[in-house]
């Protein structure tokens, strides 16, 4: 696999430490602990995040996170018990995201993502499981499909960066680049209110909100993000033949709702399910009824095995 690009901490050693407490305090407040996976795939060391990894009685998912975060996201105010049962859960770290992986990126355009995804499933002997990506974790489950659409029962995409551009409307830019360009806890602060929740209905809860913001002070201020950003597949999509739902927030200013919906019912042969959630922003993943939404159509789900 080519590697294009390369993404890193400023001081690897320090910044990991900072990172794994970071972790610490999120499973301090979930009262929980993650199992620690860690496997070699041809992007390097690629780390996941694990819940009931060792029942093999249990369904099985993985999740794929958006850019500038970590699959952790995920579970703040331990979001993921909305699933409404038990599940195997991989929470993979993508690898160029500010994470514990290795920061090795292959050409985005390429299907090599779609690869290295394949790779990772099968180094953790997952035969065939249910995948959810949010953002640009939506790019690398739709990537997955066309690449290894048997190891796939379905796939949920959550506000996808794949189905169109990044929006260029001077809100959207506005809100995106202040915390890049002035890294403050008060712009990622207006960042995150403007365009990733929408309270009252879509937020979280004080100490998960500080936690959010430390992270994306990190992420911004300890890692070269050299990373290339998701893009509009295109034509790409019509090549998925998984059966595939599409999650929207209507205050997306990312990636606006309508657009998506749209592009997605025109490109995705095996769409199956279209759900547009009120007062809900970019961050969708760490909104309760679409992890609802998810555990209610993984239980649902009748597709007999290949």
């Amino acid at each position: 696999m080519k590697i294009a690009k390369t993404s890193q901490f400023k001081n690897v050693e320090q910044d990991k430490a900072w990172f794994e407490d970071w972790v610490t305090k999120l499973e301090t407040l979930n009262g929980k602990r993650y199992q620690r996976l860690q496997v070699e795939t041809s992007l390097g060391k690629t780390y996941v995040w694990g819940l009931n990894t060792n029942d093999e009685n249990l369904e099985s998912i993985v999740i794929f996170p958006g850019a500038r975060t970590t699959s952790l996201f995920w579970d703040f105010d331990n979001g993921l018990n909305y699933l409404g049962q038990k599940f195997r859960v991989f929470l993979i770290e993508t690898n160029g995201l500010p994470n514990l992986s290795d920061g090795s990126t292959p050409d985005i355009k390429s299907l090599d993502y779609g690869e290295w995804a394949s790779e990772v499933l099968t180094k953790l002997n997952i035969k065939r499981t249910f995948i959810a990506g949010a953002s640009f974790g939506g790019l690398i489950a739709m990537k997955l499909c066309i690449v290894a659409p048997s190891k796939v029962k379905a796939a949920f995409l959550l506000n996808p960066g794949c189905v169109q551009s990044f929006s260029l409307s001077w809100k959207n830019l506005y809100y995106n680049l202040l915390p890049i360009f002035f890294p403050t806890k008060k712009n990622v602060s207006t960042f995150l209110e403007k365009a990733i929740f929408c309270k009252p209905n879509h937020r979280l809860s004080p100490k998960a909100e500080e936690l959010i913001i430390d992270y994306e002070m990190f992420a911004l201020t300890r890692y070269k993000d050299n990373t290339q950003k998701p893009y509009d597949m295109v034509e790409e999509l019509k090549q998925v033949k998984v059966d595939t739902f599409l999650l929207e927030g209507d205050k997306d200013l990312l990636f606006p709702y309508q657009t998506s919906v749209t592009n997605a019912e025109n490109r995705i042969q095996l769409l199956k399910g279209v759900v547009v959630f009120e007062n809900v922003g970019h961050g969708i993943e760490t909104y309760d009824k679409a992890i609802q939404y998810i555990g209610q159509q993984i239980t649902n789900y009748k597709k007999p095995l290949a």
